[in-house]
């Protein structure tokens, strides 16, 4: 077995130097790009001199960005990658050295995805059929040359995989290995291209599921006390309960009933975190008159009952450290 990769501090704090103009607005969420093979980070700031993008950008990585809000571009000489907001793309930080900006004055919010070309030769080096050329040079061991690709809009389905990033829904110990395999996930949603003759038809089939679901989904937040039912939303999206259903499970990887529940849970952890209510009255303001049904669900979803939920958040522990 070779020597196991020391971690190199020069590399986490280059990635921390350039975004100390930001202050708080940058923070790395999970993993370790010299030890690991991936990192992602979260980048939340407004700033009339947003700091030098390009500077963040790991000698001889490839890096995905879910962007959210805020503009901004990645430059390979002559080509170009334009961010606009709830758009991904990525690029390929090479020999020549890419340039990067953000526009002034604007609210950014974008999770980073940084991979170690030797973590894509492991997970990719194997396959060629749809990969996207710029990957599959790196997953195939050659030389690693600088590269962008054309960013692309981000699906529902593929925003609310986004939103789990932030606040994984599982305990602090097993967070590593839950953001190794989002790490995997988000290579089979973003670095594979469809097959030329299918493209067309492909994306206006997205496009109008896509804009569903999109409807879908802002009908449900709208009140998780009173939810509409199926056939309701039904009606208003102008296709059959059936269709609606199961396009929903497709884009969303959860039927709506089960995505209903999520977003009661998110918003139940949201209230508790807040100290403001009692496990009670969070029960009732996302939907449930039943409080052990309310807490099986929330143990099922959070790994702990909600009484001792807040207790385990950040802002907690340091009450409890002092």
């Amino acid at each position: 077995m070779g020597a196991r990769r020391q971690p190199d501090p020069n590399a986490f704090e280059g990635e921390a130097a350039a975004w100390r103009a930001v202050g708080a607005g940058w923070r790395q969420l999970s993993g370790n790009f010299t030890d690991l093979g991936f990192s992602f980070e979260w980048h939340d700031f407004n700033s009339t001199q947003p700091p030098d993008w390009a500077r963040s950008f790991h000698p001889g990585s490839l890096e995905l960005c879910l962007n959210l809000s805020g503009n901004g571009e990645v430059r390979n000489g002559d080509a170009r990658a334009a961010f606009a907001p709830r758009t991904a793309g990525f690029y390929l930080q090479g020999a020549d050295p890419l340039s990067a900006a953000r526009t002034p004055g604007e609210t950014h919010q974008f999770i980073t995805v940084e991979f170690r070309p030797d973590f894509l030769v492991r997970h990719l080096g194997g396959v060629r059929e749809g990969l996207h050329p710029l990957v599959r040079h790196v997953a195939s061991g050659g030389a690693v040359e600088s590269g962008v690709s054309a960013p692309s809009a981000l699906t529902t389905r593929q925003r609310e995989l986004v939103a789990t990033l932030r606040q994984p829904p599982v305990l602090a110990g097993a967070q590593t290995l839950w953001y190794g395999a989002k790490a995997v996930e988000l290579m089979s949603e973003f670095f594979f291209e469809p097959p030329a003759d299918a493209e067309l038809f492909c994306h206006r089939q997205q496009r109008v599921a896509a804009g569903r679901v999109e409807a879908v989904v802002a009908m449900l937040k709208k009140d998780l006390v009173n939810p509409p039912s199926l056939e309701q939303i039904s009606r208003e999206v102008a296709c059959s309960p059936f269709y609606l259903s199961r396009t929903f499970s497709k884009e969303m990887g959860q039927t709506i009933p089960q995505y209903v529940r999520q977003l009661r849970m998110e918003k139940a952890a949201e209230l508790l975190k807040s100290g403001e209510y009692n496990v009670t009255e969070v029960a009732f303001e996302v939907g449930y008159n039943s409080l052990s049904h309310f807490s099986a669900a929330f143990h099922q979803t959070f790994g702990c009952c909600p009484g001792l939920y807040p207790m385990s958040t950040p802002t907690q522990k340091a009450g409890r450290g002092k």
